[in-house]
């Protein structure tokens, strides 16, 4: 059996194909387009060319992500919420907690045993909570966005964001700058800033160590290093932490399509 998880996010689309003994067999990303059939198809294909294997060996594919209804060949559609619980999950047995942030929202996700949600908070939708706030600050610092996250870890003294508001965060940066302050305690201040909002989510939903991070922002190490600051314990990060969502809806996909087969078994 080969199963497909299809996560279409705000900012990109992730494809990831396990075989029936859940071994990542491929994985692909691809920049999210208006056309969500188009773009599905596109890195479900160069996932599958990662593999090795061709379309008509797919079994199964599970959809998850903001676009999940818009597949017109998915087997099933699954909340990113239950996605990101089985996904982490299965990298991290141990996790009792789960912290997903993207580009346009933060989930923290109480686990129950094999993954399952026991409970879940999502932040308001506001920019200034989630990583689209990172590509803007990165705009107005005139640095590119992946080198945030090692900028952030050389800083010597962090400068608060308080604002809740994106407008208002981003004037506090303005701020900073015109005041003199180094990008690295800026930076540095912004992730601090993302993880006290992440915190007050986890404290939501009675969070439970272990924790696992996952997103796009979780590859931001000076994201990592202040989450671990906020929380007061370490953080678990998968290798390709945007997947995880992708590879959570192929697990529940086969999980789907094992019970079927075993039904006309029976």
């Amino acid at each position: 059996m080969i199963v497909a998880g299809i996560d279409i996010g705000a900012k990109t689309v992730k494809a990831v194909a396990i075989d029936e003994e859940r071994h990542i067999l491929g994985t692909a990303v691809v920049k999210t387009r208006p056309d969500f059939p188009a773009v599905a198809r596109e890195v479900l294909d160069a996932a599958l060319s990662a593999a090795g294997v061709s379309a008509d060996e797919v079994d199964y594919i599970a959809t998850t992500g903001f676009g999940r209804y818009n597949v017109p060949f998915r087997d099933l559609q699954v909340t990113e919420v239950t996605c990101v619980a089985r996904g982490a999950a299965f990298l991290f047995p141990e996790s009792r907690s789960a912290l997903d942030i993207g580009a346009q929202s933060t989930r923290a996700i109480r686990l129950g045993e094999g993954g399952k949600v026991r409970e879940f908070m999502s932040n308001d939708k506001c920019a200034a909570g989630a990583g689209a706030f990172l590509e803007r600050a990165a705009r107005y610092l005139e640095v590119k966005l992946e080198d945030l996250g090692e900028l952030s870890l050389k800083a010597d003294s962090p400068q608060s964001i308080s604002s809740v508001c994106a407008v208002l965060a981003e004037s506090e940066i303005i701020n900073h700058v015109s005041a003199g302050q180094s990008v690295e305690n800026i930076v540095c201040g912004i992730h601090h800033s993302l993880a006290t909002r992440a915190q007050t989510l986890l404290s939501r939903v009675r969070m439970e160590g272990p924790l696992t991070l996952v997103g796009g922002v979780a590859r931001q190490a000076g994201m990592v290093k202040a989450l671990e600051t906020v929380v007061g314990t370490k953080v678990n990060v998968p290798a390709q932490p945007d997947m995880v969502a992708a590879l959570g809806a192929a697990l529940l996909g086969l999980q789907r399509l094992q019970k079927r087969e075993q039904g006309k078994a029976a």
